[in-house]
């Protein structure tokens, strides 16, 4: 744990500039405190601040204060630990769109502070500015990735009254030790059970970056590259193939579909259908643009030696081995050395992050 005090003098300044206060948060969230009356939410415990009134629910604890006479307010919001088999920028991502952005008028992206490591969890932070009606403010939210699971918590005020709450909510707050799970590889169960293991939707989700760092995150364009494949319980497969990079002038597109076998700890492919085309951008990364032609795309059967693999580090995967470059997976991405493999991990309920263009048909 980290061992740190500040003092109200120095947050009250600090808290003024917003680079200072994300870093405050970064450095003191998991901070041994002397606060009384110590409580505990799942895998955090915390101090409530006087006066603060607190709300619990299915999905997180809410401790939150409001000064009338001003309008002034201040709230932290608690997760419970959930499953998750995404990275910890992943789980940053999500949760900020989610928690912070859905709720209120964020001013830009948020500012990252180093990311460190405490008692098993990837801890990222970062903060922005927010407008929420007339008020404005600042939302803070950290994420801690660990064992197969996360866990949120989020930090919002319109208000500098409240600062010196803040702090003693923050020293307060500590992570139980993350859950430590041993990496279990299924590769030689045979038949109907290795069937069932490989059922679902399996991805590799990749955000293009400049190749410049800040703060120790990098930095991001808005381009990526997405490919899945989703093995249905009957047998058949879909093989989808996304690319919204800044550093190609058209979005590339690749769908195929086909049927699978399982024998042991092998999976053949057999297409029957496949397609590659090039579409124009437009200025959204979200949208497609129109059609521009339509790209050779060899069908071919493919055997992969596979695992299933539940790894805390990166979740509830699937390894291809093919021992060699594929159509659908493409080239080698290891070292010199390595043997080809693949691996994509599972979506669960998430769903997927690939749209058909407009107008596809399977």
């Amino acid at each position: 744990m980290i061992a740190r005090r500040i003092t109200r003098r120095y947050f009250y300044i600090k808290l003024l500039k917003m680079k200072i206060f994300c870093l405050v948060i970064a450095t003191v969230i998991l901070s041994t405190s002397a606060f009384s009356q110590k409580q505990s939410f799942d895998v955090v415990s915390y101090s409530t601040p006087k006066g603060w009134q607190q709300q619990q629910n299915e999905g997180g604890l809410q401790l939150s204060i409001t000064d009338k006479k001003t309008g002034g307010y201040a709230l932290a919001v608690i997760t419970k630990a959930r499953a998750s088999t995404a990275t910890a920028n992943e789980n940053f991502i999500t949760d900020w769109d989610k928690l912070v952005k859905s709720t209120v008028q964020v001013n830009g992206e948020p500012e990252m502070q180093e990311p460190t490591i405490e008692n098993g969890w990837d801890i990222i932070s970062g903060c922005a500015n927010y407008t929420d009606g007339g008020n404005t403010g600042m939302a803070t939210l950290l994420t801690a990735t660990g064992g197969g699971q996360m866990v949120s918590v989020v930090l919002m005020t319109n208000a500098k009254q409240y600062q010196n709450d803040l702090l003693a909510l923050i020293n307060s707050l500590e992570l139980s030790k993350a859950s430590q799970y041993k990496v279990n590889i299924n590769s030689s169960s045979a038949g109907q059970s290795n069937t069932a293991a490989v059922v679902g939707l399996w991805c590799v989700y990749i955000l293009e970056t400049t190749g410049y760092y800040s703060n120790g995150q990098p930095q991001y364009t808005g381009g990526y590259l997405r490919k899945e494949y989703s093995f249905n319980p009957d047998g058949t497969y879909i093989f989808r193939n996304k690319q919204w990079l800044t550093k190609s002038k058209d979005i590339l597109f690749i769908y195929e579909n086909g049927t699978y076998t399982v024998n042991g700890n092998q999976i053949t492919l057999s297409p029957k259908n496949g397609k590659g085309q090039f579409w124009s951008k437009t200025s959204s990364t979200k949208e497609w643009g129109k059609l521009l032609k339509s790209s050779e795309y060899k069908l071919e059967k493919v055997t992969y030696s596979f695992e299933i693999i539940d790894d805390p580090a990166y979740g509830h995967s699937i390894k291809l081995k093919p021992g060699k470059p594929t159509q659908r997976d493409g080239g080698k991405f290891n070292a010199p050395n390595d043997t080809y493999e693949f691996r994509y991990k599972n979506r669960g309920e998430l769903g997927s992050l690939i749209d058909n263009p407009p107008g596809f048909k399977n």
